[in-house]
């Protein structure tokens, strides 16, 4: 296995914080690591300190320059968008063959390296192409994100179970707690989701305001 592919149920659940910490912990294991974020929305091409590039970026070790940016995420859009809207907006049309090649160079030319996708493992890339499609044509496993907000396990459900209908491998389920009191209870939530799928289930408690994806629980005993 050459790598894995960061997808989820939904938008703004976690990916990037999952990829982070999956980075910090196999360079903390001496395992060599790269990560890249081929398409990101909603950049602003003049200040690009904070976003999911940098996070990255501040994972793998890497000084945040345009080199690195270009290095871990070359399709870059402004609107805060699916990538085949935002790119609508700027009169684009995304490559989709150049997007599989650039994604299949960073397979080739690193032992193992980590894509994130955008948004949800259905999210509308081109007119034809969703992330599902990007998944199976890089025939990689998948570590899928969710949330735990009062309805992640039906969206839970549909991913998994629109993703075996595909065919496509996936490698664990990582819940992240989401933000807030107002959502059902963690555990609980948890439970409910390891009784309604096959897969391995990772359990990510929301972490204190200042510790970040560095002091994550462990994800490598389950994934490797």
């Amino acid at each position: 296995m050459s790598g894995l592919f960061i997808t989820a149920t939904g938008t703004e659940i976690g990916k990037t914080f999952v990829t982070a910490a999956l980075c910090h912990q196999l360079r903390a294991a001496g395992k060599p690591v790269h990560a890249i974020k081929p398409l990101i929305s909603g950049i602003d091409e003049a200040d690009f300190s904070g976003t999911d590039t940098a996070i990255l970026a501040d994972s793998l070790g890497l000084d945040l320059d345009i080199n690195t940016l270009d290095t871990i995420s070359p399709y870059r859009y402004k609107a805060p968008l699916a990538p085949a809207m935002a790119a609508q907006l700027e009169g684009k049309t995304l490559d989709y063959t150049a997007l599989l090649t650039f994604c299949r160079a960073a397979l080739a030319q690193n032992p193992f390296c980590l894509i994130e996708g955008v948004g949800g493992s259905f999210v509308p890339l081109t007119h034809d192409k969703l992330v599902a499609d990007w998944i199976k044509d890089l025939a990689l496993p998948s570590v899928v994100v969710a949330g735990s907000y009062l309805g992640t396990l039906s969206h839970i459900t549909a991913t998994l179970e629109a993703m075996a209908a595909r065919h496509l491998p996936v490698k664990a389920l990582v819940i992240s707690e989401t933000a807030g009191t107002d959502h059902p209870d963690f555990d609980a939530t948890v439970a409910q989701a390891k009784a309604w799928t096959d897969v391995p289930v990772i359990a990510l408690p929301r972490l204190s305001a200042t510790a970040g994806w560095q002091n994550a629980p462990d994800l490598l005993t389950t994934l490797f």
